[in-house]
């Protein structure tokens, strides 16, 4: 079992308020993301959980226990870091076995639980190598593998791919998320990458300034975002915010439309504009437009051949469009 629960929890440091007040379930065995821009609490917040930083107000439960007192060796949870923190003169097999050798487990249990995990990590070739021999995405196995020999009630990762460059992080998502599919522990992972969040979480946390601006999955935050904030960070590109008289006539203080909603022609459209830069990727081009609603960022079929300088047309999907109010939050339909 490995249910997180929080129950109004805050984090003062000096007179300074990190966390105001949050209130939150980690159900037992979800894939739980906190994601948001730097300075926003997410770190703070997974320390918290963890027993690294003492709460200034509040609970923390897990399966139901109230352990805000307990220091992290008591609380069940492994942690994996943006650093490896591998001991560089240790082999591989020594490194993850080394939270299993200070808890005085018998050696053969040992050799098993690290054998078990190597395989699940394919690390069993890599075993008797130092960290120095590896490559980044296979130290960062290596520290997974040393969490999972621990069996935690629940991993926690602190922006664990940061350190790795786009292929292999790319990589690593898939097999974290196969990891979390194959052992199905309760995983909370911090990031301010959205697009680790979009791909990775059974449930996004989106946080600013120490808030939760709002829960729940991918595509639930991704359709019906709560807020502009939540409409401005989740999505790639960022969805287009529309103020003045577009937006009034739609009932709204600012109307939103994603990228992918917005259509285009040479010929004929709702509003006109002009490229400014074409980002051509293959199968999509991201165009940049200057237009009489402002600048606007649209997703194209990449064969359509649209290209800097250009003028073109666009016809917003008006049932895929998002209204917010004075406030910012979103009217609902």
């Amino acid at each position: 079992m490995g249910s997180i629960t929080l129950r109004n929890v805050s984090k003062l440091f000096g007179e300074a308020q990190v966390i105001p007040s949050i209130d939150l379930e980690i159900n037992d065995g979800e894939f739980v993301v906190f994601v948001g821009p730097s300075g926003c609490g997410k770190s703070t917040l997974l320390r918290l959980i963890a027993g690294l930083e003492d709460v200034s107000g509040g609970q923390i439960l897990i399966d139901g226990k109230d352990v805000t007192q307990n220091a992290p060796a008591q609380r069940g949870l492994a942690m994996v870091f943006q650093s490896y923190a591998l001991y560089p003169h240790m082999s591989v097999r020594k490194n993850i076995a080394f939270p299993l050798k200070m808890a005085k487990m018998d050696q053969s249990a040992i050799d098993k639980k690290v054998d078990d995990a190597a395989k699940v990590l394919n690390l069993t070739d890599y075993l008797e190598r130092r960290p120095g021999q590896l490559s980044g995405g296979q130290r960062q196995r290596v520290a997974i593998g040393r969490a999972i020999v621990r069996e935690p009630k629940a991993f926690l990762f602190d922006e664990p791919l940061s350190n790795l460059d786009a292929a292999l992080r790319g990589t690593m998502r898939l097999e974290i998320s196969e990891l979390h599919q194959h052992l199905k522990t309760t995983m909370v992972y911090v990031t301010h990458d959205q697009v680790e969040a979009m791909t990775m979480a059974d449930k996004i946390v989106v946080l600013n300034r120490g808030k939760i601006e709002q829960v729940g999955s991918p595509l639930d935050l991704y359709n019906s975002p709560a807020n502009i904030f939540v409409a401005g960070f989740i999505g790639s590109p960022r969805m287009n915010l529309i103020d003045g008289a577009y937006a009034q006539s739609k009932g709204a203080k600012t109307a939103g439309i994603r990228p992918e909603h917005i259509g285009i022609s040479r010929d004929s459209g709702l509003w006109t504009g002009t490229i400014t830069v074409a980002e051509h990727l293959g199968s999509d081009t991201f165009l940049h437009i200057n237009s009489e609603v402002g600048t606007l960022n649209v997703r194209t079929n990449g064969e359509l051949g649209y290209h800097h300088g250009d003028k073109v047309f666009l016809t917003p999907d008006e049932s895929k469009l998002h209204r917010f109010d004075d406030k910012g939050l979103r009217i609902q339909a």
